[in-house]
């Protein structure tokens, strides 16, 4: 499917129950007492017709689709309620692979991101709320996710996997992905503030710009 394409279809489900599509498509939302974490993308994946792709090329060919949930909060302002997996972290790869030509841009370049509004831990009803797209074609924000690139490759380089850190990154940050507090793999996560420029969220210019 093409980007514009989705786009269009995704649009049309802005202010839909997410929840009530997931009951509608037989998806499973809860298990044994465990949430399916990844069921509000499956539901959109699903409404595309596309099936559930975990490659680390974008997922539909020429474009990325990410889902973001957002909560309210105490000012009752819509916020980013955490941050967003980008693409795995393969040492190797990322040693021998310049910024250009690197999976992480690859995954930016041209996202389609998706964001649900979080009402409660149960799930019980799930707003879409808005549908972005993102390039990286600000020049400034292209340089600091470069950036953040380059120093994990340097870090790799000079100290190890096993050095990076969630500290790092202005933008985007390495940080481990997988069960229990004992993962040994890592992703590229884009901090708060920076899904919140994705989305044109007001925490844009004073978190990500000078």
């Amino acid at each position: 499917m093409q980007r514009n394409d989705a786009i269009r279809r995704l649009k049309q489900l802005i202010g839909k129950d997410l929840r009530q599509l997931a009951d509608s498509y037989g998806i499973t939302v809860w298990k044994c007492g465990k949430k399916n974490k990844g069921w509000a993308g499956h539901v959109i994946e699903r409404y595309l017709g596309l099936p559930l792709n975990v490659a680390q090329a974008p997922n539909f060919g020429s474009w990325e689709l990410k889902i973001v949930p957002l909560k309210v909060g105490r000012d009752g302002k819509l916020r980013v309620k955490e941050t967003m997996a980008i693409t795995m972290i393969d040492p190797y790869n990322v040693v021998t692979t310049p910024f250009e030509r690197s999976h992480l841009l690859a995954k930016l370049q041209k996202a389609v991101i998706c964001a649900r509004v979080f009402e409660s831990p149960d799930e019980s009803r799930s707003l879409l709320f808005k549908v972005a797209t993102f390039d990286l074609s600000d020049p400034q924000i292209y340089s600091r996710v470069r950036h953040d690139y380059e120093l994990v490759r340097r870090i790799i380089k000079e100290k190890g996997f096993d050095a990076l850190t969630g500290k790092m990154g202005i933008l985007v940050q390495p940080r481990t992905k997988g069960k229990g507090h004992g993962s040994t793999t890592r992703a590229f996560y884009a901090r708060k503030h920076f899904v919140a420029a994705m989305l044109g969220l007001p925490s844009y210019q004073a978190s990500v710009t000078p």
